[in-house]
């Protein structure tokens, strides 16, 4: 695939428009079966407060914002506690997986979230069998090789040749705000599991507070980032269980 390592674009906004802002990756969007997107800072919501705090304020702009884009409802969360367990999910549910930082799915209709706010979010989309993962990598979680992790339960679960795998890197902490270039290991990571079309968008959440939400520039008193995926259909004659 051809599209610049950088390459991201904001949804543009008008009638109809989602109540946050958002962007979009081309390497994603080029996926006919995929519809992705990141949403960004919610400038009309106070989140100089605590995770939970926070999210709750968030939570019914981030809803409405998934509805406007024509993701499906509820939302597939992972508990997110810096591990590293992918859980496969078969169907929309409303509590958050147990101990999960990665997801992974075949059906269409059941959209992956999760929430960073300097980690990444890394996007995986098989382009021959259809499936996707959705993965919050940090430090911890790079350091514990999740996106390798998810590959390979991928490979499991859905016979997934990581060769035929787009993987994307949200925006991120990078230096100098943050010590290590954990985007540049999820890459090298990813390439070593026979990734070959790896994006990076090249963003720092530390660098742009406007846009962005920084855990550590904002000494953990902020909001939260969203990343969405989902599959919008089979391919004919397939069923959901793949």
């Amino acid at each position: 695939m051809s599209f610049p390592a950088g390459a991201h674009r904001d949804l543009a906004g008008g009638p109809g428009s989602a109540p946050c802002p958002v962007e979009s990756f081309p390497a994603l969007d080029s996926l006919s079966f995929l519809r992705a997107a990141f949403i960004q800072r919610c400038p009309s919501v106070e989140t100089a407060a605590d995770r939970q705090l926070a999210l709750e304020r968030l939570w019914p702009l981030h809803r409405q914002t998934a509805k406007t884009l024509g993701f499906s409802d509820p939302l597939a969360f992972a508990e997110q506690v810096h591990g590293d367990r992918v859980a496969a999910v078969d169907s929309p549910r409303r509590e958050p997986i147990p101990a999960a930082d990665g997801l992974i799915t075949d059906r269409a209709g059941v959209c992956l979230a999760i929430y960073v706010a300097d980690c990444a979010a890394v996007y995986l989309a098989d382009r021959t069998r259809r499936a996707i993962g959705l993965v919050h990598a940090g430090k911890k979680g790079t350091q514990l090789q999740i996106v390798p992790k998810a590959i390979a339960a991928m490979r499991a679960a859905f016979g997934t040749n990581p060769a035929d795998l787009v993987v994307q890197i949200s925006p991120c902490i990078r230096p100098p705000y943050y010590e290590l270039d954990f985007a540049a290991e999820i890459i090298r990571q990813a390439r070593e599991a026979g990734v070959r079309d790896v994006f990076d968008c090249g963003t720092c959440t530390a660098s742009n507070l406007e846009r962005y939400y920084s855990y550590r520039r904002e000494k953990g008193h902020t909001g939260r980032l969203l990343a969405l995926a989902e599959i919008t259909s089979r391919p004919s004659g397939k069923s959901a269980a793949g």
